[in-house]
């Protein structure tokens, strides 16, 4: 059986790769592009950095920079009504994975209108929206090489999947000297939500061989690399074998799926505030044990592309270094758990079976080797207090 592969028709990838902006939207014919961005991006002048090289080649463009973490409707809408009111032929989106997540959604609403809910998972969006150039400055999300953005519903804290062609990215720039001045706390999250991605498109039910081949290239830069990123920031080779695993990761389960984590890390990110790559943190060690029944193999194929277990280990033995490898990589990253990030216990036990009932809505636990029941998430979910 064959498999589709989506990606964006230009990947620039190296130091530098970001200076590339103006020099591609020319090449696209775009001449009068909005800026999506965050504070942060412009505090580091990373914002008037970019600015002026597009001006060197007579390319005005101006800047949204009111994106939010984990962005929800209410942050994309003056967005929308920016790209609305303006007339812009494309966008830049510089950031981590919000303000890219944030241009993917602008892009699509601000040309097509609607809401947000109308173009929520299972609809696939085909449609084009404004062509989005992707500059990532984190070594995370994979969200420059992907067709999917989430975006949060207030009136109901649901983190709305949205997936289709019309979010990928036209041009994804993958300069690694941009993740040089993140904090090792970012550095930790972003890390391990790659490792995430490459882990589960790995195991998913829709993988591929050439999902297979990104996600295990992916495993094999980020196993030995994110370590040294997150002690020393100024470590550029660990950076740029982390920027390109990331976004090898991104490729990989774009064109397979995510899984039983991501189901379930979405709601706890919704309902609480969690940012998206250390929910995943925190539940990648007990999702992993739950998994690996059903795919030790493909566990194993995971344990010895990190680097924890050698090629004569048998399967057996890969996998429980996989499983303690997991722990031991949240305890030196020092990702809390739930009660440590601030959580309440008593309000986080009364919306397990709500974000059960999100994570098995959204799709992606039914792509994970094991699929899990109503009340297996529950039960996961409850199992957070235990570790």
């Amino acid at each position: 059986m064959s498999a589709q592969i989506i990606l964006p028709r230009i990947l620039q990838v190296g130091d530098g790769a970001s200076q590339a902006a103006p020099d591609i939207l020319l090449s696209l014919n775009c001449s009068r592009p909005l800026i999506i961005t965050d504070t942060i991006m412009v505090e580091l002048g990373y914002v008037d950095r970019l600015r002026d090289a597009l001006s060197a080649q007579q390319i005005s463009a101006d800047v949204f920079a009111d994106t939010i973490p984990e962005p929800t409707v209410g942050s994309i809408m003056a967005g929308v009504e920016r790209v609305r009111a303006g007339n812009y032929d494309s966008i830049v989106a510089l950031g981590g994975g919000s303000p890219i997540d944030s241009a993917k959604a602008i892009a699509i609403l601000g040309k097509h209108g609607g809401s947000m809910r109308d173009y929520k998972f299972p609809r696939v969006v085909n449609e084009p929206g404004l062509p989005i150039i992707a500059i990532p400055t984190t070594a995370g999300t994979g969200s420059e090489a992907t067709r999917f953005t989430i975006i949060t519903d207030e009136s109901n804290d649901e983190k709305m999947l949205c997936v289709g062609l019309g979010f990928m990215p036209v041009a994804a720039l993958v300069d690694y000297s941009l993740t040089l001045s993140l904090p090792a706390r970012t550095t930790a999250d972003t890390g391990i939500d790659a490792l995430t991605h490459a882990m589960e498109a790995y195991v998913s039910r829709k993988a591929n061989a050439y999902s297979d081949s990104q996600a295990l290239a992916a495993m094999r830069l980020i196993g030995p690399h994110l370590r040294r990123a997150y002690h020393d920031g100024g470590d550029t080779e660990a950076r740029e074998a982390m920027m390109l695993g990331a976004t090898l990761a991104g490729v990989a389960f774009s064109n397979a799926s995510v899984a039983l984590v991501h189901g379930m890390s979405r709601p706890i990110g919704a309902f609480f505030h969690v940012p998206h790559g250390l929910s995943n943190a925190m539940l990648l060690p007990s999702v992993t044990a739950f998994s690996v029944p059903s795919a030790p193999e493909r566990y194993a194929d995971c344990a010895r592309a990190i680097g924890v277990a050698n090629l004569d280990d048998s399967t057996e033995a890969a996998n429980r270094k996989l499983l303690a490898e997991l722990v031991t990589l949240n305890d030196e990253l020092q990702v809390p758990t739930p009660q440590q990030f601030g959580i309440d216990y008593d309000q986080f036990m009364s919306v397990t079976e709500e974000m059960a009932i999100q994570a098995i809505n959204s799709g992606s636990p039914g792509n994970n080797p094991r699929v899990p029941t109503h009340d297996e998430i529950v039960n996961l979910y409850q199992a957070l207090w235990i570790v």
